[in-house]
């Protein structure tokens, strides 16, 4: 049976569906030897031999299920094609096609999810289900809580308005501050713009929480799989039915 290019891809667990559709524009798939960009070409996974980047796209292969803590200076990205070091390399031991769950900055740290389930992927990623995401933020500043009520009811940015966030300001002085944030939308760079449009610069930025999961007993620049018990939970989050 004939199924969109895109789908294919992550359902393989090779990417998130956005991804897989950024992967065809760009040319790095091929099907049957024929680099194929149009997004909504059809084909046979049964019959049809597909490639992203050379590699034969497989259903087969095991799903597993990671949690990083990453560290400034990794980008977010199964491969980088200036050579610079991305999560991946974090977890070497790991010989699955796997990618990261959503993205963090470079200057970025904390909770990141890798695996190459790619329906998990699309759920935890879809806005449908608007899965949290906590952050703490040093930034340069001291508001006071009529100002953090901005982020709190959403602020416009120059995409557009953000949805109501959960803010709490845990210390302030020397005009500096540390706050805590959720979020359950994804854009880019979008706490350090929220931030910005309330005056105040980001000097660190750490994801502390995703989807109920913590970085308890996981150390900078570590990673461990996740037990039945969390994987459940999530696919409940995602609206998977297992």
């Amino acid at each position: 049976m004939q199924e969109r290019l895109q789908k294919i891809i992550s359902q393989a667990g090779v990417a998130s569906r956005r991804a897989a559709e950024k992967m065809i524009a760009e040319g790095r798939v091929k099907v049957d030897g024929k680099v194929v960009t149009e997004l909504g070409c059809k084909v046979d996974p049964a019959t049809a031999d597909i490639r992203v980047d050379g590699k034969r796209v497989s259903a087969a292969e095991r799903h597993v299920y990671f949690l990083l803590n990453k560290p400034k200076g990794y980008l977010s990205t199964a491969h980088d094609e200036r050579g610079r070091r991305t999560v991946l390399d974090l977890l070497p031991e790991v010989t699955e096609r796997v990618y990261p769950v959503g993205r963090l900055d470079n200057n970025t740290e904390g909770l990141l999810l890798i695996t190459n389930d790619g329906t998990l992927m699309n759920g935890l990623l879809h806005p449908k289900y608007e899965v949290e995401k906590t952050y703490i933020v040093r930034i340069m500043g001291e508001p006071d809580e009529v100002t953090l009520d901005r982020l709190r009811q959403g602020i416009r940015l120059e995409d557009g308005m953000t949805a109501p966030a959960k803010v709490r300001l845990l210390e302030q002085g020397g005009g500096q501050s540390r706050v805590e944030i959720a979020i359950h939308e994804g854009r880019n760079r979008q706490v350090r713009r929220m931030f910005a449009a309330i005056g105040c610069d980001v000097r660190a930025l750490k994801r502390v929480r995703f989807a109920g999961l913590t970085l308890k007993g996981v150390k900078r620049g570590q990673y461990r799989e996740l037990t039945p018990a969390e994987l459940l939970a999530l696919f409940r989050l995602a609206g998977i039915k297992r």
